[in-house]
Order: C-alpha cells, then structure tokens, then sequence
C-alpha cells in the first residue's frame, strides 16, 4: 500500500493507524500546495480531491477520506486491535467519536480557523466555538475512562490526538481541559504514534 499524507495535517491520524495495524506500506510527502510528490508527479492524478490522506490499496484502487481509511485498515489487516469488532456497541461508540471529531471538531472547529484573511474578531469568535466542541469531548472522558471508548485505545483516539494537537496554533489553551491533556500523554507515549510523528519529522 502507498500512503499519502503531509506532515501538520489530518493525515496524522491515518499515519498512526496504519503503524498500530502493522501493516505494510510506503508513505510519500504530498506538497498540498502545488498538489504534487516529490518527484514532481500531479497527486491529482492519485487522488482528484487534491487532498491528503489517500491510500493506495493496489494500482488504480485509492481510497480517501481519513475515517474510511482507518477503519479500513483496522478492519483489513489482521489482528490490528484498533477497532472493536463490527457490530459491538463499542465499535458504533468509536463511530460516533469519530464522526464527532471529523465533523464538528475538525471542519465545523478547527477548519475556519485555516481561511487565510481571517479577522482577529472571527478567529476569537471561532476559539469559543471550537472551545465547545473541545468540551464535549472533556466530558466524555469525565467518567475517569483512559479513552474514548471505555474498552480501550481505539483510532478515535489517534484522530482526537491529531486534531486537538492544532490547538497552540490557534491560541487554544488545552490546561483548560485536563482529560483530553492527560489522554494526549497516554496516546502520545505509544510507540506507533512515535514513529509515526517521526516519519513526519514532527519529533
């Protein structure tokens, strides 16, 4: 399989799931700017979007979209451990984080906030809101559960990593919530989300 991603994005997550199943695969730097690898080549030709994560299953196979790329390999190569098994309600809990973190902590938070010419008064604005989205997610955890879903690590967890890990950025103090803090220590000290951190030269 061939992985594309860039480093500071989304496809962090993908990256960390992909290392936690043990599968095997090539990673390659997308510039999402010019939309091309760094041989040059038009990523447009892999993925349309011009977006990353994409994953290259098999010649002329791509699948895109960072959620349908984790469970795919969670469900796809054996023994991953990521994922509980289809048709638990444990899986459709990690479903549901998932969605939550996709579509209203990573578009509808975090994403505005990526508009270039935005307003020191609408990316304020923004904070706030994202702050909310943040708080849901604080709740979840107030049970005393290490992760999301309380059966264990799970991909949601490696996407809430990648995701909330943009808060510095925007002036997002996350002292404000201490149990997103203390799962961002558990998920960072694993060894996959290590290495992949490391290929992306974060760390």
């Amino acid at each position: 399989m061939r992985f594309f991603t860039t480093p500071g994005t989304c496809s962090l997550a993908c990256h960390i799931a992909l290392y936690e199943s043990g599968a095997k695969f090539t990673a390659e730097i997308v510039d999402l700017r010019a939309k091309t690898l760094s041989d040059g080549a038009d990523f447009r030709a892999i993925n349309p979007k011009g977006a990353v994560p994409a994953l290259e299953i098999e010649p002329g196979e791509v699948l895109t979209e960072g959620v349908a790329i984790m469970q795919y390999v969670a469900d796809s190569v054996g023994g991953a451990g990521i994922a509980p098994a289809a048709g638990t309600l444990d899986r459709a809990r990690m479903q549901e984080a998932m969605n939550y973190i996709a579509g209203e902590l990573h578009k509808s938070g975090f994403g505005p906030m990526f508009r270039p010419g935005l307003t020191d008064e609408a990316r304020q604005a923004q904070r706030a809101v994202t702050e909310t989205k943040l708080a849901w997610l604080e709740d979840t955890l107030s049970d005393g559960r290490a992760y999301l879903v309380s059966s264990g690590y799970t991909l949601a967890d490696g996407y809430l990593f990648t995701i909330s890990g943009w808060s510095q950025k925007f002036g997002i103090d996350l002292a404000h919530f201490p149990n997103i803090t203390a799962l961002r220590a558990r998920v960072a000290a694993r060894p996959a989300v290590q290495a992949a951190m490391r290929a992306e030269g974060m760390i």
